[in-house]
Formats: structure tokens, C-alpha cells, sequence
């Protein structure tokens, strides 16, 4: 078994565990999203001539809908052309969207994001306090030691794919150097439950970890209820892994260790007995 699942599980299992976490995932009183005050009298304008289209199609210009509807999705697609193919399917969501009131539906697209959706954010906000430079794609190429590439996710997606023959569909949340020549692309997940979107996000992680070639791997950085032992079969998935997973409370000590000993961590240097064996399996 890779030695840093060893080390996240006895950590995620030791006192303290989510209070550290809180550092790399803090949950705070979310802001509702803005809108400016001329759309929202645009909204109001529309919403009280009852213009069904009109309003649908300007309220899928919004990031957040103001009612969960199976059908939203599919009208967002090409500009809202689907609108007058189906005046039946707009009439019905028009009904709902004014059983809502004109302030219902403001609501609904201010409503703050969900903290799922703000992980990846948090992670790369977080990722500076590790103490090692956030760079561009010119001093990160030519800086010597640890060090983490700066940009987007579209951005560090392309540059893995393009310099670094990242292969697998999926985004990623960051791109790392230790070492001067080994690379390290991660995939960053806070899951709070099982089953459903949480074990999608699960598998989404653990294919980024499968990803490895001569100077570059993959790694998921997990952190939840992953790390608990018991009849769970993430965890039971992971402990027969082989490949780089990890909680990000472990993040600095394992690139540390990479570029102190210049390894990019093969399936052998993974592996470590000893102590953590003991720690392991104490864990209840």
C-alpha cells in the first residue's frame, strides 16, 4: 500500500484531524451572488408582462436558475434556440417561475454557491501557504525546487496536456515541481458523504492518480469521510491503490520529500513499513 494512504489515514484518524482541515477548506457565511440593479429591474420589467420566453431566456443567462427543473439544462443549449421548439415545456416552467413571485426569483439567482462547488476554488487559494512560490509558466519552468504553476484551470489543464502529455479528459487543480525535473499534477476533493455526486467526484480523483509517465504523475488529494475505515468502500478502494493519494494536510511533506531525495515516486519508494503499519491498523 502507498505509504502516504498509510499516513492520511492515521492522520484523518487522530485528534485534530478536522480542525486542521479547516485551514485548507474553510466554511464561512457565503455572499450571495451579485446582479446588477438594471438586470434586476430588466427581470422585473419582463416578469410583470408575463413574457414567458423572454423571461426564461434571459433568467438561463444566470449561473444559478431560480428553480431546479430536469428541462433547464437542455433549453441552456444552443443560445436558447430550444425555447420556441417547445411552448408547452415554457409555459410550464413560466408557471413555475411566477408561483415563485418577482422576489422568489431574484432569490433563486442570488442564492450563494453550494460549498461543493467552492472546493476547488479553496484548495488553490490555500495551496501559497505551503510556503512555496506561485509562479508563471516561464519562471516555473526555469525555477530551481518546489514550486507550483499559476493560472486557471482551462490554463494548467492545457499546459498538462501540452508540455507535459497529460492524457485523461479531467481537469486538475494543480501543477507541481519538485526536484527541478518531476512533476506532480493533482486533483483536489473535500467529500462529505457517500453515494451519488460525492462518489463521482471520488472516481474523477482516482483517474488524475492513474496518470504516470517518466518525470510526471498524477495524484488525488482527498480529504472526508474517504479517510474512514469501516464498511466503506472508497476507503477499501483506496487501500488497495498503489497509486499517489493523499490528504492535502500531507501535500508539503510529501513534495518536500520528493525533491529531498529526487524522486518522482515509483510504485517501490510508495511503499514503507514500519511505525505507520502499527498506527494503521489501531485505526477503529
Amino acid at each position: 500500500m502507498n505509504k502516504w494512504i498509510k499516513k492520511s489515514a492515521i492522520l484523518a484518524n487522530s485528534d485534530g484531524y478536522l480542525d486542521r482541515l479547516q485551514s485548507v477548506y474553510p466554511v464561512t457565511l457565503t455572499e450571495e451572488r451579485e446582479i446588477p440593479d438594471e438586470i434586476i429591474q430588466e427581470i422585473r420589467r419582463i416578469f410583470e408582462a408575463h413574457d414567458d420566453e423572454k423571461l426564461i431566456k434571459l433568467l438561463l443567462c444566470f449561473e444559478k436558475y431560480p428553480i431546479k427543473d430536469p428541462y433547464v439544462a437542455f433549453l441552456r443549449q444552443k443560445r436558447g434556440v430550444f425555447i420556441r421548439k417547445n411552448p408547452e415545456t415554457i409555459r410550464r416552467v413560466a408557471e413555475q417561475l411566477y408561483s415563485l413571485g418577482f422576489n422568489g426569483v431574484v432569490k433563486g439567482i442570488k442564492e450563494p454557491k453550494e460549498f461543493n462547488r467552492q472546493i476547488g476554488t479553496l484548495f488553490k487559494r490555500w495551496l501559497p501557504e505551503m510556503g512555496f512560490p506561485l509562479l508563471s509558466e516561464s519562471e516555473f519552468e526555469t525555477f530551481k525546487g518546489i514550486c507550483l504553476l499559476s493560472g486557471s484551470d482551462k490554463f494548467l489543464k492545457d499546459y498538462a496536456q501540452d508540455k507535459l502529455g497529460y492524457d485523461i479528459e479531467k481537469g486538475i487543480d494543480m501543477v507541481a515541481k519538485a526536484g527541478n525535473t518531476y512533476f506532480f499534477l493533482g486533483e483536489a476533493k473535500f467529500l462529505t458523504d457517500y453515494g451519488g455526486h460525492q462518489t463521482a467526484q471520488f472516481e474523477d480523483a482516482l483517474r488524475t492518480a492513474s496518470f504516470e509517465k517518466i518525470n510526471c504523475v498524477g495524484m488525488a488529494i482527498l480529504d472526508g469521510v474517504v479517510w474512514i475505515k469501516g464498511k466503506n468502500k472508497m476507503f477499501e478502494r483506496i487501500c488497495k491503490s498503489g497509486q499517489i493519494i493523499l490528504s492535502a494536510l500531507l501535500l508539503k511533506d510529501f513534495l518536500l520529500e520528493s525533491n529531498n531525495t529526487g524522486d518522482l515516486g515509483t510504485k517501490e519508494s510508495r511503499e514503507e513499513y514500519g511505525n505507520d503499519d502499527v498506527l494503521f491498523e489501531k485505526i477503529e
